[in-house]
C-alpha cells in the first residue's frame, strides 16, 4: 500500500518519520536547531531555515501519525492532479507561509517563546487545495464519524482554528500557523490560475 503512494508523499511521509525517529534518539538537540523559534527569543534563536526545517519536527507519535494520515488523505491526490513540482511548489508555499504567520503572531502576541513544529502548515495548505477542488469529494470526520463535503469540511475546520486562535483556548498549538498554510496554499493557487 505504501508504495501505491505517489513519489513525493511517499518521500514526505518517509522523511518525516526518518526525523522523528531521529528527534527521539536526539532528545531536544533537533528541537532547539531546527524548530521555528519566534524571532527575538534568545536561546535557542530564531534561524532562517527553520522557516522549513521545523515542518519536518512533531511533538508525539500521534502528532505525526494524524500529520501524515492527513498527507496520505489529501497530498496523493493533489500530486496525481498537479504533478509533482506545482505538488512541491503548493506543500512548500503552505509550510513558508504558515512559518510567517507565526512569527508574525508570536512577535505581536509576545507571548511566552515556545518552538513550533509540525507539518501540519503544509497539511492545512493541501486540506485546502482538496476542499477547492474537489469541493463534493465526501470527507469523513473521525470523531465523530460524520460524512460531509471537502468544501464544509475545509471551512468549518478553518473558522475553528480562527476561533481557537483568538480565544487561546489550545495553549501550545500554533492556529495562526494552521491558518497561514491555508493562506499561503490560497496564494499558490491564485497564482496558477492567473
Amino acid at each position: 500500500m505504501f508504495f501505491s503512494i505517489p513519489p513525493v508523499t511517499r518521500l514526505l511521509i518517509a522523511a518525516n518519520v526518518v526525523i522523528f525517529l531521529g528527534e527521539l534518539a536526539s532528545g531536544n538537540a533537533l528541537i532547539a536547531a531546527f524548530a521555528l523559534w519566534p524571532l527575538g527569543a534568545g536561546y535557542p534563536a530564531f534561524e532562517p531555515w527553520q522557516i522549513v526545517t521545523y515542518s519536518f519536527l512533531h511533538a508525539s507519535w500521534t502528532h505525526l501519525l494524524f500529520n501524515m494520515f492527513a498527507l496520505f488523505m489529501f497530498g496523493g491526490e493533489l500530486e496525481r492532479l498537479f504533478g509533482a513540482r506545482r505538488y512541491v511548489n503548493l506543500y512548500v508555499a503552505g509550510v513558508i507561509a504558515a512559518a510567517l504567520t507565526q512569527l508574525a503572531f508570536s512577535t505581536l502576541a509576545q507571548s511566552r517563546p515556545y518552538p513550533t513544529i509540525g507539518a501540519s502548515g503544509g497539511i492545512f495548505g493541501l486540506l485546502l487545495t482538496f476542499g477547492m477542488y474537489f469541493p463534493q469529494r465526501t470527507v469523513m470526520l473521525l470523531f465523530p464519524p460524520i460524512p460531509m463535503p471537502a468544501w464544509l469540511f475545509v471551512t468549518l475546520y478553518g473558522v475553528l482554528e480562527l476561533v481557537l486562535g483568538v480565544t487561546g483556548t489550545q495553549e501550545g498549538v500554533a492556529h495562526f500557523a494552521h491558518l497561514g498554510g491555508m493562506l499561503g496554499a490560497w496564494l499558490m493557487i491564485r497564482r496558477r490560475r492567473r
